[in-house]
Order: C-alpha cells, then sequence, then structure tokens
C-alpha cells in the first residue's frame, strides 16, 4: 500500500544483540495482558504497591506501562541491591506483589519471610520456582 513501516514503540536490544522490537499495537496488547496479570493472577487493586526488582529488561517498561494501565503503583529497585534494601522496600512501601528474575531471586526469597504484605511474586524469565507465578507463562 505504499505506506513505510511503522516506527517501534519499543526496542531493546542485549549486550549479546538479541533484539526485542514492540509496536505501538504490540505493546498495547502486551501491556493490558500484564495489566490483568496483575489483576486476577495476582490479586492487585488499584494503588497496590509492586516491588520490581530487575535488570532493565523488556519486562521492566512492559511492568511500567501495565501498573500504569490498572492503577498499581510500581516501586522499581535495581539488580544492585542488597537483601537489606530489599526487605526495607518491601517493608516501608507494603507492597503486595514482588518481580523479579531467575538470578535475583535468591536475594528476594531470603527476606520474604519477614514481608506480612506481600500477597503474590513474579518471576521473569524461562525458569520456575516453587510458590512463584511466571509472568510469560501467563501472558
Amino acid at each position: 500500500d505504499g505506506r513505510k513501516p511503522a516506527n517501534p514503540a519499543f526496542w531493546w536490544v542485549n549486550d549479546e544483540g538479541e533484539e526485542v522490537k514492540w509496536s505501538f499495537e504490540e505493546l498495547g496488547s502486551l501491556s493490558r495482558k500484564a495489566a490483568n496479570v496483575l489483576s486476577e493472577a495476582c490479586g492487585l487493586q488499584r494503588g497496590d504497591r509492586v516491588v520490581a526488582v530487575l535488570p532493565r529488561v523488556p519486562e521492566w517498561w512492559l511492568l511500567n506501562v501495565a501498573c500504569m494501565r490498572a492503577g498499581i503503583v510500581l516501586i522499581p529497585g535495581t539488580s544492585q541491591l542488597t537483601a537489606k534494601d530489599i526487605s526495607y522496600r518491601l517493608q516501608a512501601s507494603k507492597a503486595k506483589c514482588i518481580v523479579t528474575n531467575d538470578t535475583l531471586a535468591p536475594a528476594v526469597e531470603s527476606v520474604l519471610p519477614g514481608s506480612q504484605f506481600l500477597k503474590s511474586k513474579l518471576i521473569v524469565g524461562q525458569g520456575s520456582r516453587d510458590g512463584w507465578l511466571n509472568l510469560k507463562e501467563l501472558l
């Protein structure tokens, strides 16, 4: 039809050269699905808080948009956080959900026993962990 392809809404490239490219339509669809995961599978409501302890992976941005859609407050944390930092963020924010990846999950799990407000845990990546929901599987 002669039109040039649309610019991507999201374009991510890692150190190995792998890339993820989402059109505006794809980002919209994925963020709606992710918002539903947070609302339904994780049982979160408008105003609830989610702590995300993730490196800068595509899911980090997806969670930002999904939380905005669902009215959920995203509390971002970097992959450099210590277990003590994670524990403080969980307690101070009264977060009901935490999101992390396979690599950072052990540090997160080490502080979960003291997290009385936490209702759900989401893992980003291919792996599975006992008691964790897998974001990719739920999308």
